[in-house]
């Protein structure tokens, strides 16, 4: 299982080739991949981010997204709470096969949103900074002096340092989608990885080992804390489109939460928020800049926009994400909108009324009467480039926000939790809440300030211990599936409740919610189909990995899936279909 050659498109022999800017692809053919100045290097590195993007697979194949064909009561708890089920086309065929948790076997590498591109977009990167890392030693060969012995120099230091967490990023998502969640030392020894690509390739089919996944943690944790102690941040024009040091402490924080270290969590968050509250405030979302948007891309400029001290790291990426995630067959709509949004009255601690949380953080989209098309976050916005103009060619581009302010205080909240250090979680989690609602618009405070309660350890407490509530669990016990040794006491209940929903709301339609759901050994379903035709996800599922491009199989790679289920495991309910509201 573990030696097998497979192809990761043309990446691995054009390299610099295909992560240059035009300028660099003038050059050449026998030019063009001497990589041999500090400069060449810099800009090499600057295009090397990865343009794959997990999102939509992500989200699709978590609890957040509902499948419009089965029976479902409307998102909109003032229309008539009627079951609906509606004919929506989905976008894609291979969309059908993710949400029932099968391989994407009609999906393509040149397909956007589907783990093909996620494989080669990530591998590419992978690709191109081991281009870099094999350039940084070549030129510090021939810098070599009496009064230089190493060759390096601060820039050559700082470039190499940014290479190597872009290469511990690339395979930690990469781990993260196409591998079951780190359970242990021990235990993640038994669990298949993927391969941990370390030199730069010069053939196109070539044997790997997938390794496993303790393996791959180890090496991205090497690769992670020597670029984490010599970044130099001052080579960058731009530090939010780069791994700046805020941004690398921000990795640190989460590659440690979810391998379960958890001072260590704290220890990277605080490096970024800091300890004490006006720090805290600094950081998080503004969305007092919410307050002059009108119009779906005015909302996501703010969100990504990289002078907001939340935003830590930038990425461009392909995506159609935008135009997938309304109108079509699978969409956050109904239950799952509701979890998510917490806009039913009476059903949650904070809000008093029919509203979304926060308010302004997302565009909502609706026909007439019940008819629910979904919600689309206001956080995403697509940006086409054209490569022809005349035939109207190109990409489509979705910013991805890697790592936020706001995000990683609820990491470190978690962590917390997980020492017993339970005042100083609820300060956090009440701080996530209440400097979100002090920074919202003057007029959204004047309008809904009202109908919002101020968060606070005693309301945690006391709504988040009921599991009756959206998000609340009786125990936590379920962890103890992933691992014997991921124990949650059950006196942290409340707040890891609290925790739950919090994150759902702040990761959504980011793909992180699918990440938690495995590394936590949540079981949910998916309902499919106008029969409701249940498909069970239980702990250490192997359908948890997502099954790796079948190009890739075919090439020799091994399954992700070794001891796959069969796809036909679907409980079959029916429902009186008088009761249905055909659309």
């Amino acid at each position: 299982m573990k030696s097998v050659k497979y192809i990761i498109m043309s990446a691995l022999v054009a390299l610099s080739i295909s992560s240059c800017s035009e300028s660099f692809l003038d050059h050449p053919a026998d030019d063009r991949t001497e990589i041999d100045s500090e400069d060449k290097i810099i800009k090499l590195l600057t295009s090397s981010y990865p343009w794959g993007n997990y999102m939509w697979v992500c989200e699709l194949s978590s609890d957040n997204f509902i499948d419009n064909q089965s029976p479902h009561f409307p998102t909109k708890s003032w229309d008539p709470q009627i079951l609906s089920h509606y004919n929506y086309p989905s976008y894609d065929r291979a969309d059908d096969q993710l949400y029932k948790f099968e391989p994407a076997t009609m999906a393509t590498y040149s397909d956007s949103d589907q783990p093909g591109q996620i494989w080669e977009g990530y591998y590419s990167s992978v690709a191109s900074v081991n281009a870099v890392l094999q350039a940084i030693d070549e030129v510090a060969e021939k810098n070599k002096s009496a009064d230089n012995p190493t060759g390096m120099t601060p820039r050559l230091k700082a470039a190499r340092a940014e290479a190597l967490l872009i290469r511990a990023y690339d395979h930690f998502c990469l781990v993260s989608v196409f591998c079951q969640p780190y359970k242990d030392a021990e235990a993640s020894k038994h669990d298949i990885g993927v391969p941990y690509v370390t030199v730069s390739e010069d053939v196109v089919q070539k044997e790997y080992d997938r390794g496993n996944v303790a393996e791959v943690y180890d090496k991205i944790q090497a690769d992670l804390e020597e670029g984490l102690a010599n970044l130099d941040e001052q080579i960058f024009e731009k530090p939010k489109w780069h791994f700046n040091n805020k941004a690398a402490h921000a990795f640190a924080a989460r590659f440690y939460l979810y391998k379960r270290e958890w001072q260590k969590v704290v220890e990277h968050a605080n490096a970024v928020l800091g300890t004490d509250y006006s720090t805290l405030k600094d950081m998080m979302f503004d969305y007092s800049s919410l307050g002059e948007a009108f119009y779906g891309d005015d909302f996501a400029n703010a969100w990504q926009n990289p002078n907001q001290n939340n935003n830590l790291l930038l990425i461009s990426t392909h995506s159609v994400l935008a135009r997938r995630s309304v109108g079509y067959r699978y969409s956050c709509a109904g239950p799952a909108a509701r979890e998510v949004f917490l806009i039913t009255s009476g059903r949650h601690a904070f809000w008093r009324s029919y509203y979304i949380c926060p308010l302004t953080g997302v565009a909502g989209m609706f026909g007439s009467s019940s008819s629910d098309y979904g919600y689309r976050s206001g956080k995403i916005s697509e940006q086409f480039e054209f490569t022809d103009k005349i035939a109207q060619i190109g990409y489509a581009h979705i910013l991805h926000r890697a790592f936020t302010a706001n995000e990683l205080l609820l990491e470190r909240a978690e962590a917390k939790i997980m020492l017993k250090q339970y005042d100083a979680a609820c300060e956090d989690l009440s701080n996530y809440w209440n400097i979100s609602i002090e920074k919202l618009p003057e007029a959204d405070k004047a309008t809904y300030g009202a109908y919002v309660n101020e968060a606070n350890k005693s309301v945690i407490e006391s709504w988040y211990s009921d599991a009756s509530h959206d998000n609340c669990f009786e125990n936590w016990d379920f962890t103890q599936g992933v691992s014997s040794s991921y124990v949650i006491p059950h006196e942290a209940t409340p707040y890891m409740n609290c925790l739950n929903e919090w994150r759902r709301w702040e990761t959504s339609f980011e793909g992180l919610r699918f990440f938690d759901l495995k590394r936590w050994g949540l079981e949910y379903k998916h309902i499919v189909g106008p029969y409701s035709e249940e498909y069970l996800l239980p702990v250490n599922d192997p359908r948890r990995a997502i099954e790796v491009p079948w190009e890739a199989i075919s090439a020799g790679m091994a399954s992700s899936r070794p001891a796959m289920p069969s796809a036909s495991n679907a409980n079959i309910v029916l429902i009186d279909t008088k009761e249905f509201k055909t659309n």
